[in-house]
């Protein structure tokens, strides 16, 4: 029965690596017990600001198999989105979050599960199963950490060894015994430089990010006005920010993406400040039409725009 189960499991990796993405890695679809006073100490100390939802389904989070029926295993995958070259990111320029660039990540990483879905149901037969892009409740950075793909930092992204931390994070959770692959260590060390760079305090102590601090919340998630107290904290990024990966030693083996869909529209990368400034309806509509930006609408980057002029 193992023969079978581990032959199962290359099949799958292997048809992950031929539709593009770039680690595959496997977890018992199991309780996250060690998470649960983790999240439940989060929530209570506000950390998640006006993100309600973070604090919807508990219980879900924490156990795949209220989820999927009869879950027996999480397959998570990486999928890269490192740009081979990045928007302008001077002291002048308005900055857009790089997992932003292209067409939102939610439709790319759904088309590929669904992919790798049907060839197991090809393959191995009916198996029951949900493909989960960070739209359900799935702690996607525990279930990759878990697999083996890598370690949360201190920044609490997930680091892998080979690419950094600049991927999308996207899981199956299946009623398939499939062979599990074990944790690595945490080689974060003694490095603190994502905790001493967030500009607005957000990493309150090492491993423990403060959602409604986080620029990327301020800019995106908070519908209301953006407070006064973190005025010239923002350093020009308008959608998102990237700070913390940036400086983050790890992200030196960041390489670029494999993915074309990730890649800016081709009217961004003539864009001025001013550009950004005098947007319309028309041209917004046209440029994010299939991107992430089009969550904070036009109102919201106009916002945003506004709050970094003052």
């Amino acid at each position: 029965m193992q023969v079978l189960i581990d032959k199962r499991t290359q099949l799958i990796k292997a048809k992950a690596a031929d539709l593009g993405f770039d680690f595959c890695g496997i977890a018992k679809a199991d309780f996250l017990e060690d998470e649960a006073p983790r999240l439940e100490a989060w929530l209570n100390q506000n950390r998640h600001g006006q993100m309600s939802y973070m604090a919807n389904h508990f219980d879900k989070r924490l156990d795949p198999r209220l989820l999927v029926d009869g879950a027996q295993s999480v397959i998570t995958v990486l999928l890269n989105y490192y740009p081979e070259e990045r928007l302008p990111e001077g002291e002048d320029d308005y900055k857009l979050s790089k997992y932003a660039y292209g067409t939102d990540y939610h439709f790319v990483l759904k088309d590929k599960l669904k992919a790798l879905m049907a060839y197991i149901h090809e393959e191995i037969g009916e198996v029951n199963g949900r493909a989960f892009v960070d739209s359900a409740p799935v702690m996607d950075k525990v279930w990759a950490k878990r697999a083996g793909l890598g370690w949360i930092g201190k920044h609490s992204n997930l680091i892998n060894r080979d690419i950094g931390s600049f991927f999308f994070i996207g899981e199956l959770i299946l009623d398939l015994e499939l062979t599990s692959d074990g944790p690595i260590a945490d080689y974060c060390g003694t490095c603190t430089r994502c905790v001493d760079a967030c500009p607005t305090d957000a990493i309150v102590e090492p491993y423990v990010v403060d959602g409604s601090k986080c620029i990327s919340y301020f800019t995106i998630e908070l519908k209301e006005a953006i407070p006064d107290e973190v005025k010239s904290k923002f350093q020009n990024w308008m959608f998102g920010c990237d700070i913390c990966q940036d400086v983050c030693p790890w992200n030196r083996f960041a390489r670029p993406h494999q993915t074309p869909e990730f890649n800016p529209h081709p009217a961004l990368e003539q864009f001025t400040k001013a550009d950004w400034e005098e947007i319309t309806e028309e041209i917004f509509q046209a440029i994010f039409r299939r991107s992430a930006v089009k969550r904070t609408k036009l109102a919201g980057l106009k916002r945003n725009i506004q709050f970094l002029r003052e």
